[in-house]
This record gives structure tokens, C-alpha cells and sequence, in this order.
């Protein structure tokens, strides 16, 4: 089922009418999917048929933002982009012979040790997620903005030191998540910086669907999904979810090791591979309108912000 908000309700689609209902006595979409009783509730209030207009703004208010960087070859490929786009000619250059020679992408280029060991994640702000339609602010500090096609996964009941199997269970739904990014920042951070480069980089901003889609009809088949990204409404780039490194519920069970998740966390899968500017070798322009699909899950789209404004 798709949900969503609007008007302060919680919406569902009437898929054989096609048109929005409110739902009845529920004020949390994260809480509400998380209960066992969900369907049944939803059900009722599709019957009722109290009319609704279409989501707006964000479907809840996240309570933390986890990042996951779940296909190793996004990671290859964003690093060899960034070479590519930053690096001085030296180091290009040996990068590149290095895989003429060998067939293998160079050592320092790809993941760490511990990324077949856990599902890699940092904490984002959750605070700087923006809906659907809203105008991104180009940061003061960049030069160089990214967009890229993410995965949101929403927890929905309380779940710590877990299993995989249960922390599968507590994804309440999915959405689209685009994981803006400051790339210039991004590699001066990552050979410069303290805590590498995924700080000022990634926490300027961020964007979510006004749509959630409840994790019955998703799960089964997140990994067979396709995805694209349009800029100014011409298709840049297109990727599927197939063969991440983890699947979903090692991701929850591995944020949930130590600590509690609980409805309205928000985790995102990381970037469908070839699914930004990054990887492509394209970047985006101030004032350009960036629109992400997912097959299934719906659509985001944001306009990006004149420098200064």
C-alpha cells in the first residue's frame, strides 16, 4: 500500500478507485505500519472512504538518519569518479595504468576490509531531510553538487541486538531517498579530514518521498527493482538494486548491534549503482531540477538552488 500525509492525516491509496483516503485514528505513519494490526485498520478506513488529497511534505518526521553503502560497485566506481574529477594528473594517470596493466581497480580505490565484514553505515542529520518539491540550497561551501538515488528504509517497532530475520520485521516501509552531496567537500574531507568524508559533505541536505510503500508489497522483491534520475527532464543515468552486499534486515540487525531503533528511524541503502553524477562523470548545474525514480516505489524530485540564495 502506498501512505503518506497530508493536511497533518495520514492518506492511503484506493488503489481500485485510484484516489486518496484518510486514515482513521492513527497520527503516525511508522508506528501505524509497525503494528500487526496495521492492514486490518487501513482496511477499514478504505472502506469508510473518508476522502483525502494527495501527500505532501514529509510522510513522518525521522528520528535519525543512518547511511548505508550497500553495492560495492557504486563504492568502486564513486571513488574512481572522484580521482577522475579531483585528483591531480599524477595520480590519475596511475590509476589508470595500474588497471591497464593488472584488470583490477587500484587497492586504495576500493572498500575497506570491514565492508564484507558489516553493512558500512555513517550517522546523517535527519534534521536536513527535505520533502518532495522542495528547492535544495546550493551550500556556500561547494562547487560541486550531487545527487543520488537511495533506498529509505523505515523502522516501525522498537528492535535491538536482533537477528537478521527480525530486523527485517521491523521495516515498516520503504521510500525514495536522494543523498545530496557536496563532492568537492567530499574528497578534501576524505584526504584531509579528521573523520573523513562524509561530514559537511552529506549533512547539508537531504530529500525523501512524499510516499511511503508498506514493506509487504516491497521486501519480497526489493532486490529485482529498477531506478533512473532525470535532470531537467532528461534521463541521466538508470541502475538496479540487484546483488547489494547486504541484504536489508543484516543492515537494521547491524544498526541495531549495541543500540535501539525505534518507528520513525529512517535507513538508507546507499546508492543504486551508476545512480549519480558522481559515477557518470556529470554533475548538475545551480537552478537544475533532479527527478528520481524507483519502479514500485514512486518518485522525487527537487530543484536545486541558485549559489548564495
Amino acid at each position: 500500500m502506498q501512505l503518506g500525509r497530508q493536511g497533518g492525516r495520514i492518506v492511503v491509496m484506493d488503489e481500485p478507485r485510484r484516489r486518496w483516503v484518510v486514515v482513521r485514528d492513527a497520527d503516525d505513519l511508522p508506528s501505524l505500519l509497525g503494528r500487526e494490526d496495521w492492514r486490518g485498520l487501513v482496511e477499514r478506513s478504505l472502506a469508510d472512504g473518508v476522502l483525502g488529497e494527495a501527500p505532501d511534505g514529509l510522510p513522518f518526521a525521522p528520528q535519525s538518519l543512518r547511511a548505508f553503502a550497500l553495492w560495492e560497485a557504486h563504492m568502486v566506481n564513486g571513488a574512481r569518479g572522484m580521482v577522475r574529477r579531483f585528483a591531480p594528473p599524477a595520480l590519475r594517470r596511475l590509476a589508470g595504468a595500474y588497471e591497464r596493466a593488472t584488470g583490477r581497480v587500484l587497492p586504495p580505490l576500493r572498500p575497506k576490509s570491514n565492508y564484507r565484514k558489516y553493512p558500512q553505515f555513517y550517522v546523517g542529520n535527519h534534521r536536513s531531510l527535505v520533502p518532495d518539491g522542495a528547492t535544495v540550497r546550493w551550500p556556500a561551501f561547494s562547487g560541486v553538487l550531487d545527487f543520488e538515488l537511495e533506498i529509505g528504509v523505515v523502522i516501525g517497532r522498537p528492535v535491538r541486538d536482533c537477528t537478521a530475520e527480525e530486523g527485517r520485521r521491523a521495516i515498516a516501509g520503504l521510500c525514495i531517498v536522494n543523498d545530496w552531496s557536496a563532492r568537492d567537500t567530499q574528497w578534501d574531507d576524505t584526504r584531509n579530514g579528521t573523520f573523513g568524508g562524509v561530514v559537511k559533505a552529506k549533512t547539508f541536505a537531504g530529500a525523501m518521498s512524499a510516499v511511503v510503500v508498506s514493506a509487504d508489497e516491497i521486501l519480497p522483491r526489493w532486490q529485482s527493482l529498477r531506478g533512473r534520475a532525470a535532470v531537467n527532464g532528461e534521463v541521466w543515468c538508470e541502475g538496479a538494486t540487484a546483488g547489494p552486499t547486504f541484504d536489508l534486515g543484516e543492515a537494521v540487525a547491524y544498526a541495531a548491534m549495541g543500540e535501539t531503533l525505534l518507528p520513525g528511524d529512517l535507513l538508507s541503502t546507499g546508492t543504486l549503482p551508476g545512480c549519480c553524477g558522481l559515477e557518470i562523470g556529470r554533475f548538475i548545474a545551480p537552478g537544475d531540477t533532479v527527478r528520481l525514480e524507483i519502479d514500485g516505489l514512486g518518485s522525487l524530485t527537487n530543484t536545486v538552488s541558485q549559489r548564495g540564495a
